[in-house]
C-alpha cells in the first residue's frame, strides 16, 4: 500500500512495549496522549506488545480506534519470555530488552512496516528499540526515563542476591543507550536531569518531551475528605513500593506523635505485598480504583515521598492540576521543577517531610494557597499538546 497521507501529514508508525490502556502506568500514560495529539495531523499505525493475559483488549481497541488507523495488538506469550531473557543474558543485551523481544513479533512488525510504507517509526522505551533499529526510515526513540541510572538506583537498596544481577543490567543499559543513540536519527527524553544523567557524550542533542496532564480531566473535584494524606501509583512498581515504605514506616510515625488521627491512603494498582502489609487501622491500600481521581480529591494533601527512581512523576502533575496542595522530595522536583514553598513543599528527609505534613494540615491558608499556586504552576507548564508538538515538529524535520 503506497503511502496516502495527505499534504503535510504523516503517517506514524509507533512500537510501544505496552498496549497503553488503561493507564495505570507511566509509559502508558505517555503513550496514549502522545498519540491522542499526534493524530490531530497525522496517521497512526500503532504496533503494541502485550505480556498480560488478563488485558480487556477489546476495551482498550476501543478507547485507541479514534486515534489510530491501524491497530496491532501484539502478543508475546508468556512460555517464551525466559527463554528470551537467557538468551539476552548470553548474548549481551539487557535482561529488560530480552523480555520485550520475540522475533516473531518482530517478523510482524517488519510486515506491518511494508504493508504500511510509514514516514516515521516512533520506538518507546529502549525496550523497543531492537524491532526499530532495521526498519527503512527515519525514527525517534523516545528514552522517556534514564533506565540505567534507575537500576543503579535500585542496586542500592537492592537484597544481596540482587546486586549482582542489578549490577550487569545497569553496565549493560548504560552501553545500550549509548548504541541506541547511534542508531536512531531523534533522541526524546522526559525532564533535564534525567538527560543530565545519560552517559553519552553527545547527551544535549537529546530532545526534552515531557509530559503533560489532562487539565480536562484532572480538575478540581468537591469531595467529602476521608483521609489526611495521599500516594498515588503504580504499586508494584520498585520505586512506588520504597516510597510507600518509606512514608509509612519512617515519616508517619512523626506525623503521628504531633497529629495521632492522621489517615493515609495508598491508592494505584496491583499493590505488592509489602504495600499491603502497610495496611492498619491509620493506613488504607485500595488497589485498583476505576477512577483515580476519587484518591485525589479524597484526601487534603498530596505526597510523593521518591527515593528512587527517575522521570517526570505524573502523579505530581495530576494532583497539583485537582488543586491538591503537595510535598516531595527533590529527587522528583528536579524534574517537575516547582518553586519550594510557593507552588511545592520539599522534604530532603523523613523529619522534613513529616514537618511539611503536619504544617499544611494544621495550616488551612497555607494548604489553600499551595494548592493555588500549583494549580496555576502546571497550568502554564504542563500540556501535552504542547509537548507533542514539540515531537511532531522533530519528526517532520527527518521526513
Amino acid at each position: 500500500m503506497p503511502n496516502q497521507t495527505n499534504f503535510g501529514q504523516m503517517r506514524i508508525f509507533v512500537i510501544l512495549p505496552r498496549i497503553p490502556y488503561p493507564l495505570e502506568k507511566g509509559d502508558k500514560l505517555r503513550a496514549f496522549q502522545q498519540i491522542k495529539s499526534l493524530s490531530k495531523n497525522n496517521e497512526i499505525i500503532l504496533c503494541a506488545l502485550n505480556h498480560n493475559r488478563k488485558l480487556d483488549k477489546q476495551n482498550a481497541f476501543g478507547k485507541l480506534q479514534p486515534y489510530c488507523r491501524s491497530i496491532n495488538f501484539i502478543d508475546l506469550p508468556w512460555y517464551v519470555i525466559p527463554f528470551n531473557v537467557l538468551k539476552a543474558f548470553f548474548t549481551g543485551l539487557p535482561l529488560q530488552v530480552g523480555y520485550f523481544y520475540n522475533s516473531k513479533a518482530d517478523r510482524i512488525i517488519k510486515k506491518l512496516f511494508k504493508e504500511y510504507q510509514p514516514d516515521h517509526v516512533y520506538c518507546q522505551l529502549v525496550r523497543t528499540a531492537e524491532y526499530g533499529t532495521n526498519l527503512p526510515a527515519p525514527k525517534t526513540l523516545d528514552y522517556q526515563d534514564v533506565f540505567s541510572y534507575g537500576v543503579k538506583r535500585r542496586r542500592e537498596k537492592a537484597s544481596f542476591w540482587m546486586k549482582p544481577v542489578l549490577k550487569l543490567e545497569y553496565k549493560r543499559l548504560a552501553a545500550y543507550e549509548e548504541k541506541m543513540f547511534r542508531a536512531f536519527n531523534n533522541k526524546t527524553i522526559i525532564s533535564y536531569p534525567d538527560r543530565n544523567l545519560m552517559q553519552i557524550a553527545e547527551k544535549d542533542d537529546i530532545v526534552v518531551i515531557p509530559n503533560g496532564v489532562d487539565h480536562a480531566f484532572f480538575k478540581p473535584m468537591e469531595s467529602a475528605k476521608q483521609y489526611d494524606l495521599v500516594f498515588t501509583g503504580n504499586m508494584s512498581y520498585p520505586p512506588n513500593v520504597d516510597a510507600a515504605g518509606y512514608l509509612i514506616h519512617n515519616i508517619m510515625p512523626l506525623v503521628w506523635q504531633k497529629l495521632p488521627d492522621t489517615k493515609v491512603l495508598l491508592a494505584g494498582a496491583s499493590p505488592a505485598a509489602k504495600v499491603k502489609a502497610l495496611e492498619n487501622d491509620k493506613v488504607k491500600v485500595s488497589g485498583w480504583l476505576d477512577d483515580i481521581r476519587e484518591a485525589y480529591s479524597s484526601a487534603k494533601v498530596f505526597i510523593a515521598p521518591m527515593r528512587i527512581g527517575t522521570g517526570l512523576q505524573n502523579k505530581l502533575l495530576e494532583a497539583m492540576s485537582m488543586k491538591i496542595p503537595a510535598i516531595t522530595t527533590p529527587l522528583a522536583n528536579d524534574a517537575l521543577r516547582a518553586q519550594h514553598q510557593k507552588e511545592i513543599l520539599i522534604g530532603k528527609n523523613e523529619q522534613e517531610l513529616a514537618e511539611h505534613i503536619t504544617s499544611l494540615l494544621s495550616n488551612k491558608e497555607l494548604a489553600g494557597t499551595l494548592a493555588e499556586n500549583g494549580h496555576i504552576f502546571v497550568h502554564k507548564k504542563y500540556s501535552w499538546d504542547e509537548a507533542t508538538g514539540r515531537l511532531e515538529k522533530i519528526m517532520k524535520n527527518n521526513q
